[in-house]
């Protein structure tokens, strides 16, 4: 009996009301093994999350300095009131926001797309596409990054290279894309197609997951490809957009990475890259106001957290969840 199945029957008794002492001496010492093979995770959920959660609210509350610590205060709500009038939180927020507006809806639907296409039964080549789609995700962040900052390049870059020779006879010069405040974004969104390939195998597998019946029946009524796809393939994996949407929505309002490398230290080009993060990691590491760092990221939280929140009240309106009309 593995340990979760250990603790599971551990808490079925408790909820019975069955207390601790009189469980069998069997179902005890299931109950202290399952216990023994959870304390690492507890220890470490304890030691490197909840304490250091309960420590940053705590600073929330202070005026702290990371080279002085000694000289820690106590301000009350004096942080909360600066987040409000702090016009860059106003503007990090804002960047941040509209750059998930923008690439969220491509990182839901690229990995739906790929997957699609790896889905066809007969492309050739099926393993070889699966590998390359996901091999991105796997390779160093940071030495992709720097590989994507040559290839988009202005004057070297692959990219302009070859849009050089199409537009230049149209009169249109090639996009800047890492001096623009206007193209820094479509080049974030094309770095952030770098990791779509665990997105796109769990869309993948639940693609294969619905059942082939309501396919054929949809051919015998004489269904088309598209109306297959849009009527029985997307509603039977919504449950999957659904969370691919969730984790994309939570990574970007954490984006960080990309953006600090980017952008650099002043958040070029015209402070377009200031994104939350890369604002909060200003606050608490360059200028060591760790008191102010640990509000921002507490701000960062609840609106995170609201979000998902309504993200979940949304799902009952369109997630298909296959069973929920047999238990009604």
């Amino acid at each position: 009996m593995s340990a979760f199945a250990e603790m599971s029957a551990a808490w079925k008794a408790r909820r019975s009301g069955t207390s601790f002492r009189e469980m069998s001496g069997l179902a005890r010492m299931e109950a202290r093994w399952g216990l023994i093979f959870l304390s690492p995770w507890l220890f470490g959920f304890l030691v490197f999350t909840l304490i250091p959660m309960a420590a940053s609210l705590y600073f929330s509350f202070t005026k702290f300095n990371l080279i002085h610590p000694e000289d820690m205060q106590f301000v009350g709500l004096a942080n909360y009131v600066e987040l409000f009038q702090d016009p860059f939180v106003r503007k990090s927020a804002w960047i941040t926001l509209r750059y998930t507006l923008l690439s969220v809806p491509v990182g839901v639907i690229m990995p739906i797309g790929m997957a699609a296409l790896l889905n066809v039964k007969s492309l050739a080549g099926k393993r070889i596409f699966t590998t390359l789609f996901f091999l991105p995700s796997v390779i160093p962040l940071i030495s992709g990054i720097y590989a994507w900052q040559g290839f988009l390049n202005p004057r070297t870059g692959w990219l302009n290279l070859v849009l050089t020779p199409i537009l230049v006879p149209l009169g249109v010069t090639p996009p800047d894309w890492l001096n623009s405040m206007v193209w820094i974004y479509p080049a974030l969104i094309m770095v952030g197609l770098w990791g779509y390939g665990n997105a796109m195998l769990t869309t993948l597998a639940g693609m294969q997951g619905v059942p082939t019946e309501y396919y054929e029946a949809a051919r015998v009524d004489g269904a088309g490809p598209l109306y297959r796809f849009l009527h029985i393939t997307l509603p039977m994996i919504s449950p999957v957009i659904f969370y691919n949407l969730v984790l994309s929505v939570i990574g970007h309002f954490q984006y960080f990475v990309i953006a600090w490398i980017f952008g650099g230290p002043n958040s070029d080009p015209g402070q377009a890259t200031l994104f939350y993060n890369v604002y909060l990691y200003k606050e608490a590491f360059d200028r060591l106001n760790m008191g102010y760092g640990a509000t921002l990221a507490w701000a960062l939280f609840a609106f995170a957290l609201t979000v998902t929140v309504l993200l979940f009240s949304t799902a009952k309106y369109w997630v298909y969840y296959a069973g929920e009309e047999g238990e009604e």
